[in-house]
């Protein structure tokens, strides 16, 4: 398995050199006007394959990681259950005032102001759970000593 990996990265790095190599050969004023504009193309499908097996390996590995270890995954799902709390609160908490955002030059719809005000209490909840908990885990290593 671990072969195969490296030869899957070879073939990628491969081919992002080449790209590369083909877009410096191109010059600045050919990639400036746009007529060499087809080689920035084989360059980005690279990145974007690299990106979706990166983020396919980490879903794998964590999941297959989660359900072999049931004592990390009893932990993940009381974490993802706080979370989803946490924002279910904050919908519920959040008002749906349509004056106080806008969506370029239109007002937002209730539903979008609604979601946008979710967020922000989200984001203090979580921001004041997490400045709590550095200040008592810091006093707690300060009284430990």
């Amino acid at each position: 398995m671990h072969k195969i990996f490296k030869i899957i990265a070879a073939v990628l790095s491969l081919f992002g050199i080449i790209s590369l190599v083909r877009i410096i050969a191109a010059g600045d004023e050919a990639m400036e006007t746009g007529e060499k504009a087809g080689l920035f193309e084989p360059m980005a499908w690279t990145a974007y394959i690299i990106l979706g097996l990166v983020v396919l390996f980490v879903l794998v590995f964590v999941l297959q990681n989660l359900f072999t270890n049931t004592a990390s995954l009893k932990s993940t799902l009381i974490g993802v259950g706080a979370f989803a709390a946490v924002l279910i609160i904050a919908y519920v908490v959040s008002g749906g005032d349509t004056m106080a955002y806008k969506n370029g030059d239109e007002m937002a719809t209730t539903s979008e102001s609604h979601l946008v005000g979710a967020g922000l209490i989200a984001f203090y909840v979580l921001l004041a759970i997490a400045a709590i908990t550095m200040i008592f885990s810091g006093a707690k290593k300060v009284i430990n000593k």
